[in-house]
Parts: C-alpha cells; structure tokens; sequence
C-alpha cells in the first residue's frame, strides 16, 4: 500500500487548514451579516456560539481524518462498528465537495475578473447604475465568465496535481501569506480615511440595544441569534470532509484541540479583519454596509471610484478576495481528488485529468443560470447557484456536522465512541478536549446544529 502524503510543516497544516475556512463566508457574508444585526454587540454573540459549537465539531472532524488516514468517503468506514452504515454519509460528503465547487468555481472567476477589470480602471467614473450594470454585463456574458471560471479550475488542478507537500501546501503557503499581508495594508488604508471613525465606532464598540432592535424599532433577538449562530457554524466549512482530509495528513505531536484553536483563530482574524477594511470605508463614504451579495460586486466598487488612489486600492482588494477564494478551491479540490485516490486507488495524475473535466462540467449550469439558463428558477429559492448554494449550505453542512458529532460521541458499540475519539483527539502535546462536557456534546449541541437545521429551512420557506 502506497505510505499516505504528509506536510512537510505545522505551519503548512494549519494555512492550509485555515485557507478551507476562510473564503467568501469571512470576507463577504461576515460584514454584511454583522452591518445587519448590530455591529460589535454582535460579533461578541458570533465569537461564543463558535467556542461552543464551532471548536468542538472542528475538533471531532480533525480526528475522524487522523485516525482513519483517510478522506471523507472512507474515513467513516474504517472506524465504524462492524454492520453500521456511518459510511454511508461518505458519498453525501463527497457529493457536497462537488456541489460547492459547482458555484464556487463561477464565483472565484468572476473575483478574477473584477480584479482585471479593476486594475485596467474599467470602473473609473462610473456611478452607481453604472456599476451595477457593469455587473448585469458580465454575468449576462457567458463567454468571460467561462474563460475565468475555466482559469480556476485550471490553477486549482494545476497547484493539486503537484502533490501535497510541492503544490497545495507550498502554493497555500505563499498564497496564504500574501493575503494576510493584503489585509493589514488595506486595513490601514481603510481606517485612516476621513470620516472612518463612525465605522470604527460601529464595528468595536457594542451597543446592545443593536441585538433587540433594528432600525425601526422590531424585536429582533431572536433573529440575531440565529444568525449569530448560523455564521459561527458555516464559517469553519465543516461537514463535508473538507476539514478532515487535512488531519488525514498530519502527525501526531499535537492534541486536536490545540490545532483547532489556532486554526479557527486565523479565520476569525480574516474575518475581523474584513470588517476593519469594509466599515470604515462603508461610513466615510456613506454606504450601508448591509446590502447583503451586492457588497463585493457593486457596493465596494461604488466605494473605491470615490477613494483617492481607487484604482490601486480596489485591485488590492479583488486580489485579496481571489487569494481566499483560491485558498478554499485548492483544499476542496485536494479533498476530491484524495476521495478518488482512497475509493479507486487512481493516481493523482489520473485524478486531476479526470476531476478537471468532471468539475469545469458540472460548473457550467450555474455560470450559465444568469444567461441562457437564466430561464430556470426554482420556487422559494431562486437560480441554479442559489440552489446549489441551498443544497451545500442549508442541507449538507449541518447534516454533515451532525454526523461526525454523533459519530464521535456514541458509544464504540454504535459509533466509533466517546472515548476513542478522546484518546485520538489528546494524542501528543497541546491543550486537552475538555472531555467532562460529555452530556453537552452528546444531548446538547447535537440538539442545537438540529435547531439552525429547521430554523434555516424556516426562514427559507416560511420568512
């Protein structure tokens, strides 16, 4: 049997790691989502409900994939029970990994694009129509929008193809850096604009009454909860396997905990640091900062043609977005592809040639769903992308979560068992999993992923 590729470095591991869970959920969906429900007051509801629900399913993912050394499709079937079915989930997780990159793809081209386009001043003395129509253009041609979505597919493969240690984790590594540097640059930028004190304000200093009402006076709490739990809970990726596969790769000198930690502190850090770029500049230009998918594709660029040296600002930005969206491509992908090298025992080689055809393919549909497929519309959920979005982020990710909590916490005679898990999750240096809060992993947070599970179908059927 072929000896499973390992990171050359912990510090390749945790990038890479973080590069999954950090994307267009950190960059995007976090500053509007927190523009919408209040600000700072609540970030500080977002940070606890990811300590206590976030950390422990990353933890319980982390662990599957080391002790199994295997990817999403058959980790479940090398620990479970003789006679279980845990394995079953293995093709639903592997299903979600494509689903994701069905939408993810068109979206990562069209931050390409816009990084193009703005470095080659296409937006320069547009106004607001103007740049909405601007985006109405690309995505009614179908044509640039294959050719960059065809680009990352292209990057992707390519930086796969050359193995874990010389591709993905190389690559991450550089690609990583470089977006951590882009933050703090545009960060700064952001907050020594006149007027940026009000953003600031906003963002750091909570006021709790932006919990209970919105603007107009509503009760709200209950709502910003939800969604305070909701972001915690999508931001880390997990559920898919798409977390696991990187413990597959890892030693074990560190205790899970410890490596989760860290991890979910550089995707919070992206996310915070997001906010520091967005409401600032938001506030000194008199923008809302709520306006939900517009913010990347119109709003911002609104922001960045009123800005003294836009052009150069707004290309640093889109350059940002590309390197996150990228850092997620490459992980997902390397899960594809190692779910194809553990089920078939294809080579890599093979893989990449096969799933770079397989997923620009099944990318089509959603890129095409604003143009000549801009025809199909499903009933309460919209376009193709909204639906593949539906499927990955309503359905599998909870359900996916779920599974691997349960897997974990059930005892060895119908799971892999509570303390298996432990003893896989402890092993080598580093803080422990705190192993007394058994009856809240087993009765309580299996309870509330199955609350954000209905409440989401709640709120997308019965607003």
């Amino acid at each position: 049997m072929k000896e499973r590729e390992t990171f050359a470095s912990r510090l390749g591991f945790l990038l890479i790691s973080a590069g999954c869970a950090i994307g267009l959920g950190n960059v995007w969906r976090f500053p509007y989502i927190v523009g919408q429900y209040g600000g700072a007051a609540f970030v500080l509801v977002y940070l606890f409900f990811l300590i206590i629900m976030g950390l422990p399913i990353m933890v319980m993912e982390f662990a599957v994939g080391r002790a199994s050394r295997k990817s999403v499709i058959c980790s479940f079937q090398a620990l479970e029970p003789k006679g279980s079915k845990w394995h079953w989930y293995g093709w639903f997780g592997m299903a979600g990994n494509y689903l994701l990159m069905m939408f993810y793809t068109t979206i990562a081209g069209w931050l390409l694009l816009y990084f193009c386009k703005m470095a080659k001043g296409d937006f320069h003395g547009l106004d607001t129509a103007g740049v909405t129509q601007a985006f109405v253009d690309m995505t009614l041609s179908p044509g640039v929008q294959v050719l960059f979505m065809a680009l990352v597919v292209a990057i992707g493969m390519g930086v796969c193809v050359r193995g874990l240690q010389n591709g993905v984790e190389k690559v991450n590594k550089i690609m990583m850096l470089c977006l951590l540097v882009l933050l703090v640059v545009l960060a700064v930028r952001s907050v020594t604009l006149p007027g940026a004190a009000a953003g600031l304000r906003f963002y750091l200093m909570p006021d709790f009454d932006n919990l209970i009402h919105d603007a107009g006076g509503n009760f709200i709490l209950g709502e910003t909860i939800f969604a305070a739990m909701g972001q915690a809970f999508f931001t880390l990726s997990l559920g898919i396997g798409a977390i696991a596969i990187f413990g597959s790769y890892i030693g074990r000198e560190r205790r899970l905990t410890s490596e989760a930690i860290n991890v979910t502190l550089l995707d919070t850090g992206v996310a915070f640091m997001a906010g520091l770029i967005i409401f600032p500049a938001a506030f000194a230009f008199g923008v809302q900062p709520d306006s939900g998918p517009n913010l990347i594709f119109i709003t911002l660029p609104n922001i960045f043609n009123e800005m003294s040296g836009g052009r150069l600002w707004g290309a640093l930005f889109f350059l940002f977005m590309s390197f996150a969206a990228l850092s997620t491509v490459i992980a997902v992908f390397e899960n594809i592809l190692s779910c194809w090298m553990d089920k078939w025992g294809v080579s890599r080689t093979k893989a990449v040639a096969v799933n770079t055809v397989l997923i620009f393919v099944l990318s089509l549909p959603c890129l095409l769903g604003f143009n000549v497929l801009s025809g199909v519309q499903i009933p309460m959920v919209g376009n193709i992308l909204d639906l593949e979005d539906f499927i990955v982020s309503n359905n599998l990710l909870p359900l996916g979560s779920l599974i691997y909590l349960l897997f974990c916490v059930s005892s060895a005679r119908r799971g892999w068992g509570y303390e298996r898990f432990l003893q896989e999750a402890d092993a080598g240096q580093g803080m422990r999993f705190p192993a007394k809060l058994r009856f809240y992993f087993t009765f309580v947070l299996p309870l509330i992923v199955a609350v954000i599970f209905v409440v989401g179908y709640l709120q997308k059927f019965m607003p």
